[in-house]
């Protein structure tokens, strides 16, 4: 039986959001639970759309984090569709799009992010898309698919994780490719450019082509449809359609509005919070792609004091740190990002946080020309990330070297016949 006095509103409609809700339930709060998203589809997992979905290997209804029938069995409150408008802290209510108010005793703010938009002409053409939410990746997989089987081409703008997993994806239906990036090796903001050439490699093999060092400036086309895209440095590129995969910035409109803090832009943006995810205001928190919280117990020697992270695994595990800090228990999270991809026959799982100019080292164990390796970004002799690429079972020890904050003979580290599970007991 639900306790209508206390009353806990979720707003944000992906993993975060549903996983808080699940461990609001599953740690015996009963009062209600509301959660509201703008999308009508129910919560659901992205990586989907650019991996096992978009490739046509998953069913669509594998996407979501619940079956439909969880949430009225768990007596969880669905607003879909609906857009929160304002948050007044004075009356502790949100309001939505549809004129009427929902009042809250705590409120989790799981609004995530959204792609950035390319400032070119032509974007307003039916053949450029975006790839974010649910009805993008419908979209999109029906695109790859008329491309693959008509011999079309397509232009991606971005060679992040995001630009190189659907590169993969077209090129697997047929598609022909042209990624357009502005740093001199992919992933150059995440890997740097020790290891880009790995996956210029592995794409070109693909039949991917790249364009580096320039940005589009322009998406040409004829009746609304796109023609071509055409580069700073006057190339012009045959495309049907053109993907923008040049990074999200997060949701923070609701809190910004509301007087919450919010984080330097410098450290990634995003709603500051706390080690129990809490914002500036003590009855609200925030987790997934829009919370900034501190760097604990991990990250030492690294030049920022609190990090956002876009990926899965902080959504997974936010959501439900932030329910339990709700229910008011001791909560400090401080879990090292990780995320996951696969491209081709390449799958790579990374852990840890090392943007360029914070590392002086790139150690590499194991065979890099035959893509079977793990890559750890060092400095001063610590792991600050590490990823492995076609090996598996290592995260925990990547992860425990990253934590322990060890200084490590890189010798060691780069043999594999040292167990790295050794490595952190023999660091000083």
């Amino acid at each position: 039986m639900v306790d209508a006095h206390r009353t806990f509103v979720i707003v944000g409609g992906g993993l975060a959001a549903a996983k808080a809700a699940e461990t609001l339930r599953a740690e015996g709060f009963t009062g209600r639970v509301i959660l509201i998203g703008d999308e009508r589809d129910h919560p659901y997992e992205r990586p989907p759309l650019s991996k096992g979905y978009l490739v046509g290997k998953d069913e669509r209804d594998s996407v979501f984090v619940q079956e439909p029938a969880w949430y009225a069995r768990s007596q969880v409150e669905l607003h879909l569709g609906q857009t929160v408008t304002s948050i007044d802290r004075s009356t502790r209510c949100v309001h939505l799009g549809d004129g009427t108010s929902v009042p809250y005793d705590k409120l989790l703010l799981a609004t995530g992010s959204e792609p950035r938009r390319l400032d070119v002409p032509g974007t307003d053409l039916a053949g450029v898309h975006h790839l974010r939410r649910l009805a993008h990746a419908d979209r999109l997989r029906h695109v790859l698919a008329a491309l693959g089987r008509d011999n079309g081409h397509l232009v991606i703008a971005g060679a992040g994780w995001i630009g190189l997993e659907v590169a993969a994806a077209a090129r697997g239906y047929g598609a022909e490719v042209t990624v357009v990036e502005s740093a001199a090796t992919p992933l150059h903001q995440v890997i740097g450019p020790e290891l880009g050439q790995l996956f210029t490699d592995l794409h070109s093999e693909h039949g991917v082509r790249f364009h580096f060092g320039v940005r589009l400036t322009e998406i040409v086309g004829q009746d609304g449809m796109v023609l071509a895209a055409r580069t700073d440095d006057g190339e012009e590129h045959p495309a049907h359609d053109v993907l923008a995969a040049i990074g999200a910035a997060p949701r923070v409109s609701l809190a910004e509005a509301a007087g919450l803090t919010l984080a330097d832009r410098a450290t990634g943006g995003g709603i500051a919070v706390d080690a129990s995810l809490r914002t500036s205001d003590p009855d609200i928190f925030a987790a997934g792609d829009v919370a900034s919280f501190p760097l604990s117990g991990w990250g030492e020697g690294l030049s920022a004091d609190r990090v956002r992270v876009e990926h899965w695994a902080n959504a997974l595990n936010g959501g439900p740190a932030a329910a339990r800090a709700m229910l008011g228990q001791d909560v400090t999270y401080d879990r090292i990002p990780y995320f996951f991809s696969d491209q081709y026959d390449l799958g790579l799982e990374y852990s840890g946080w090392a943007p360029p100019g914070s590392y002086d080292q790139v150690v590499v164990r194991g065979d890099a020309g035959k893509r079977e390796f793990i890559a750890f970004w060092t400095k001063d002799g610590r792991v600050l990330a590490g990823m492995n690429v076609n090996v598996w079972d290592v995260t925990g020890d990547i992860q425990r070297l990253i934590r322990s904050g060890a200084r490590l003979d890189p010798d060691a580290l780069a043999d594999p016949s040292v167990p790295l599970a050794s490595l952190a007991a023999d660091g000083t």
